[in-house]
C-alpha cells in the first residue's frame, strides 16, 4: 500500500518528522502541501462562506484551512489517476507506534476496499454505531458521529472519486465536511487503538489554528457547540 505525507517544505521544524514518517510508512512519498495564500494554487476550487450545506458553518474559512483541503484533494486525485485501490494519507505532525501500525496495516489489508474511507485517529472519542471487527487490540467501527482531524486515514479509489465530485466548491474545513456523510455519500469508518499521536506542539505548533482574542473566544465556542449539536442529529447508521 502506498503512503502520502502532506508536508510544506517551508515548515522546516516539521521536516525531520515528515522524513521519519517517509522512512517508516509503507511505500511513502512526501507531497508538497498546497499554500492556501497563493491564488494560483487554489484557483480550481470555489470558496463559499459556510452557506453551501445545512447546517450552515458559522466561521469563514482561513487560507490555511483552504490549503489543507486542497492538499487532501491533490492526493485524492493521485489515488484516482494512478488507480490505486487504497492509500494512506497522513499529515506531517503524526507519530506512529511501528508495532501497532503493523497490526493496523494487516487489519486494513483484510477489510479495506476501493470504497473505503477509514480514519486512524489520534483521539479515541468516537462511539460505534457498529463494530465491524476486533483483532490484535484494534477495533474497526462505523462511528455514530465522525470525528474531526485528518491526521491519518486510508482512502480508497472510489471514495476519493466520490469526495472529489462534491468538493470543487467548499465552505468548511475538510474534516468538517467529511462528517457530513449525508452530503458526501461516503461512509467513514475508524480504527481505534492504533496508538497514533499528534506531535504538532513538539515540532513548531499548529499550522492552522490562530490566536483568538479573549472577547471573541466565548462567542466562537457557543457557535461551535450549536453547530456540532446540529451535526450530531444525523448519525451514521449500519
Amino acid at each position: 500500500m502506498q503512503s502520502f505525507i502532506i508536508h510544506m517544505s517551508a515548515s522546516t521544524e516539521r521536516r525531520a518528522n515528515a522524513e521519519h514518517l517517509c522512512h517508516t510508512l509503507p511505500e511513502a512519498e512526501l507531497i508538497e502541501a498546497v499554500d492556501g495564500r497563493d491564488p494560483n494554487r487554489i484557483r480550481d476550487v470555489e470558496v463559499f462562506p459556510g452557506t453551501l450545506y445545512q447546517p450552515r458553518y458559522p466561521f469563514a474559512l482561513r487560507s490555511a484551512e483552504i490549503g489543507v483541503f486542497e492538499s487532501h484533494r491533490k492526493i485524492w486525485r493521485r489515488i484516482v489517476d494512478e488507480r490505486l485501490d487504497c492509500a494512506i494519507i497522513t499529515e506531517d505532525d503524526l507519530k506512529i507506534v511501528p508495532d501497532r501500525f503493523a497490526a493496523v496495516i494487516q487489519l486494513v489489508n483484510d477489510y479495506a476496499s476501493p470504497d473505503s474511507y477509514i480514519r486512524l485517529p489520534v483521539k479515541q472519542r468516537e462511539t460505534p454505531a457498529q463494530v465491524v471487527t476486533q483483532q490484535d487490540g484494534l477495533q474497526l467501527i462505523l462511528p455514530k458521529r465522525i470525528g474531526l482531524q485528518c491526521i491519518c486515514q486510508v482512502v480508497g479509489r472510489n471514495a476519493a472519486r466520490r469526495l472529489l465530485t462534491v468538493t470543487d466548491r467548499i465552505d468548511r474545513p475538510v474534516d468538517t465536511l467529511l462528517q457530513m456523510h449525508w452530503i458526501t455519500g461516503q461512509p467513514v469508518h475508524a480504527i481505534l487503538g492504533t496508538g497514533n499521536m499528534e506531535v504538532a506542539a513538539q515540532i513548531g505548533g499548529s499550522t492552522i489554528q490562530r490566536k483568538i482574542r479573549p472577547g471573541e473566544k466565548l462567542g466562537r465556542e457557543i457557535k461551535r457547540a450549536v453547530y456540532r449539536a446540529q451535526v450530531s442529529l444525523r448519525p451514521q447508521k449500519p
